[in-house]
This record gives C-alpha cells, structure tokens and sequence, in this order.
C-alpha cells in the first residue's frame, strides 16, 4: 500500500465545485488509500481469507508528476477454522468432510502470514501512472494432516502437528494506470499484470512433524507459478467540505501457470474485489478513513489444488488513518475486521488482520 502527498488545499471547495476537484485530486488519490486490493500477490492458506485492503489507489491515482518510493507490512494470523458462514470444528472437517471420496479431511491449524512490500510508482504525467509491487512473504503453518473418519481426539494432539516455515521474495504486479478520461483526472482504469517470481508447486516441504519432508500446499507457497491479468477502474471525488469518496473494481484472472504437467499442475482461481470508502478530511494532517472491501475467489484448478476448499467471498470493514509527517512522507495504518464470510469447504480465516506502512515522495 502506497500513497501520494497530501498537499491539495481545503478551502478551494467554497469557490468553484470544478476547481475543488481539480485542487482535491491529490488528495482524493492519497485518500483512497489501500484502494484496490494491491495487497501481496502471494496466496493464503484461505484463498478467500487474506488481507483485502485496498492498497493501489494511493499512488496510482496520484496526478503530481514524480517519483515515489511505499513500504508496507500485513500481518494475517488464520487461526478460526470456519465452513460457509460459520466457525467448524476438527469433528465436522473429519466426518463430513468437503470431498466425500477421501474418506476424510485435512485438519488445518493455522497459518500466520507476514508481508513486507516495497512499492515504485512512476507518473510521468497527470494521465499516467506506473506501480510496482514486489512482496516478500514470511509464512508459517502448521496442520494436523488429513485424518479418515470416524474423527478421535487423538488426531489433534500435539505431535500430530506438521509445521512449514519459510521466508522468501512472492510475485511481483506491475500495473499501470490512465485516469485522463475527464478533465477533472478522478475517473481511471487499470491494466496490470502479475508475474511468477515467487517459488510456487511444490518448493518448500513440511519441516517438523509427521509431515516433515512432505510438500507444503501449492496454495501455500510464496508464489502461484501463473501469469495473471489485472483489470480494473476507480472513481473518487469529494462530497462535502469535510469527506472524500471513492469506489473501485478489479479483476485477476491467470492467462498461463508454469505448474501444467497432467497430474501436477496448479492454477489459482480467479479473484474479483470491490472496495468503497469514506474519509474525514478536515484536517489533510491527519485523515480517517473507513473501507469496505469485498472479495470474491474462484476454487484453485489443477492436480495439486485444494478445489474444495479454495473459493468463497468475503467482506470486512477497515477503519485506519493516514498521517502527513512531511510533505513528502506519509505513514498509515488500518484494522480489517471480517463483517460477513460465506466459505466453501472448511478453511482457516482470520478474526482480524493490520497493515502498517508509509510513503515518500522524490
């Protein structure tokens, strides 16, 4: 997550409505702080349940010429084991599991998930904007393995328990942005892409428990091994003297996947977000900001897929704040806090997740 400065002025909004908006823009941009899900590209042990906080916008919609640099960290800890609408037990993974023809299921346990992204972003002019996004993930998971039925408590006693950890460079989005399709420069659409720089399939195996040795998840990995196409557009403007709005839709699909040999191949499913947010601008120092993120996913495909129980949507409320240390630094912070999730399956989800980071402008 990235944002530009914070420098428009307030007071133009008694005068012309037009030329607010033109003044605003900068700060409509950097208000739409974490605006279009450009979170890590990495996946999650719950494809449905990772950090959805909209990330692009901050930058992407800036309309100041220039250089800046964005570092942020997420911190996902999926510890509720959870099915459809509601929280599931290790009993109901076991004996009514998602795919009936394993006689059985996996038990996951948790899954904490750290991610540090640096963040470049490039407007060579008030119509284009360039961003680069490359993660480094920091992931530990731990599982009790797929037990067959009947379930017995045994089956999740401690040396039951299977742990993976591993720290390395995710898959890196470039996604450019044009917004010169109104004079007011508050309208865009995005075109990205998302490239297989992370380790993916099966490159980091279980390290301690009865699963030492044995691959971790394709879905676990650092990277999906696919190419994907990112689509999107963004409107934001101002309502009133004292907030801002904006409203945004994206779209990730995979066109190629590197994981495609018949019995081992891995793609990712297909995700779709929303995001619309409000934000308190009375003071351009100090900003609040509330978003509501929205998020639907696809079941992975392929043979090292989880199909069952990858898809689902989700929605959370994300209240946070921005801060103008200078005019060229700023620092943020949000809560995501889940308000509704319909799961397929049974998947491990977060009760809530944080996003910290902050910007800088050459």
């Amino acid at each position: 997550m990235s944002f530009s400065g914070l420098t428009a002025s307030r007071g133009a909004r008694s005068h012309s409505p037009l030329l607010a908006v033109r003044q605003d823009s900068r700060v409509a941009a950097a208000a739409c702080l974490a605006v279009l899900g450009a979170a890590p590209a990495a996946s999650r042990a719950c494809a449905t349940c990772g950090c959805t906080l909209s990330a692009d916008a901050a930058t992407g919609y800036s309309v100041s010429p220039g250089l800046r640099a964005s570092l942020e960290y997420d911190y996902v800890d999926q510890d509720q084991l959870r099915s459809a609408t509601h929280a599931a037990t290790a009993r109901q993974v076991v004996d009514s599991p998602s795919n009936p023809a394993l006689g059985g299921g996996e038990i996951e346990k948790q899954t904490i998930n750290r991610y540090l992204t640096v963040g470049m972003n490039y407007s060579p002019s008030a119509d284009w904007n360039f961003n680069l996004l490359l993660p480094y993930v920091m992931r530990t998971h731990t599982t009790y393995g797929t037990q067959l039925m009947p379930y017995a408590p045994e089956e999740t006693a401690t040396d039951r328990v299977s742990g993976a950890r591993f720290s390395e460079l995710g898959d890196l989005k470039l996604i450019t942005s044009f917004q010169g399709l109104l004079p007011t420069r508050n309208l865009g659409v995005q075109l990205g892409v998302k490239l297989p720089t992370g380790h993916y399939g099966t490159s980091v195996d279980f390290a301690s428990g009865p699963g030492a040795g044995t691959p971790l998840d394709a879905s676990l990995q650092a990277g999906t091994g696919s190419t994907d196409l990112i689509v999107g557009g963004y409107y934001f403007r101002a309502v009133s003297q004292s907030f801002d709005a904006f409203v945004n839709g994206q779209f990730q699909f995979a066109v190629m996947h590197a994981e495609d040999a018949p019995g081992n191949d891995y793609k990712p499913g297909n995700q779709a977000t929303v995001s619309i947010g409000l934000r308190y601008v009375d003071d351009p120092n100090r900003i609040l900001e509330v978003q509501l993120n929205l998020s639907h996913r696809d079941a992975d495909e392929g043979a090292l897929a989880d199909r069952p129980d990858t898809a689902g949507t989700v929605a959370y409320l994300s209240p946070g704040a921005t801060v103008r240390v200078s005019d060229k630094l700023h620092l943020y912070g949000f809560v995501q806090v889940p308000v509704y999730r319909n799961l397929d399956g049974y998947q491990i989800a977060p009760r809530w997740t944080a996003t910290v980071g902050g910007s800088y402008s050459f």
